[in-house]
């Protein structure tokens, strides 16, 4: 049920409004109440794409890298995805880093919500779904 009313897409015609920072940059957007001054409506970009959602993305450096030492960020942006991780998490890993990205489609769903625990009760769901089958 929360993962609809965080997912509930934004009329037609309706800007949506994100909270758009790096905390890399600006240290206030790894918090967990953020200020108004983050706000952005997202028709104000100008990249030629109408922006359909919102992204949260947490970055993790886990090692030095040219110098730069271990680090965790948050970005929280505008965005586009037509893809099936449209209004999804999904998690990414590389060489030395790995980032989690959630992305959503109500106005300011990607501030201080933590998208963690809806995709432990999904994934916690599906699980005892496919054990009830399997028990049977």
């Amino acid at each position: 049920m929360l993962e609809v009313l965080m997912n509930y897409p934004i009329p037609a015609g309706s800007p949506i409004m994100c909270y758009e920072c790096n905390s890399a940059t600006n240290s206030l957007c790894a918090q967990k109440v953020l200020p108004d001054s983050l706000k952005r409506n997202c028709s104000e970009h100008d990249r030629g794409v109408t922006h359909t959602l919102c992204r949260k993305m947490v970055q993790h450096i886990d090692h030095e890298i040219n110098g730069q030492l271990p680090v965790s960020r948050v970005i929280r942006s505008c965005g586009w995805d037509e893809t099936k991780y449209k209004g999804a998490c999904y998690h990414r890993a590389g060489y030395g880093g790995r980032q989690e990205v959630c992305s959503c489609s109500k106005d300011f769903c990607n501030g201080s919500v933590d998208f963690t625990p809806l995709l432990t009760l999904t994934l916690g769901t599906a699980a005892m779904a496919v054990l009830k089958y399997l028990v049977q």
